[in-house]
């Protein structure tokens, strides 16, 4: 099961999003997409932050009572990642995330983001990997 990477399994078509790129464009891109959150970039491509629903939700209320949603994504993301190579274990991973850990995890290589892998993708490969063994001649 340890050779089971992230590489593997991970989104490799994530939403990427800008810290200057108005919340509005930003939770727009999420929602299109169905994605719980997204990494924030730099124009080079790499991990400078990241963006979740939850801290969307949180600015985006507040604005609501005032009908001035103005904030960037930069005002709301979190600049502390957890991230993952592509060569992680899933099984690692998915031990990782037991705990209060992020659902979205950004995969970076070489500093730069080529994807990000999710509760979903992870527990897809574990379930896999099982249906694998009972189908495995004993």
């Amino acid at each position: 099961m340890d050779s089971i990477k992230v590489s593997k399994y991970m989104d490799r078509q994530p939403v990427l999003l800008a810290e200057d790129m108005p919340l509005s464009n930003a939770v727009d891109a999420l929602l299109e997409r169905k994605k719980l959150g997204a990494p924030v970039v730099d124009d080079l491509g790499q991990l400078v932050g990241f963006l979740s629903q939850q801290d969307c939700l949180s600015v985006m209320l507040k604005s609501s009572y005032h009908c001035d949603l103005v904030a960037k994504v930069k005002d709301c993301m979190r600049s502390e990642v957890l991230s993952v190579t592509p060569d992680t274990s899933v099984l690692q991973l998915a031990e990782q995330m037991l705990g209060p850990k992020p659902k979205v995890y950004p995969v970076v290589d070489n500093g730069k983001v080529i994807g990000t892998i999710n509760r979903t993708n992870v527990l897809n490969a574990i379930n896999i990997h099982m249906q694998q063994c009972y189908l495995a001649p004993v």
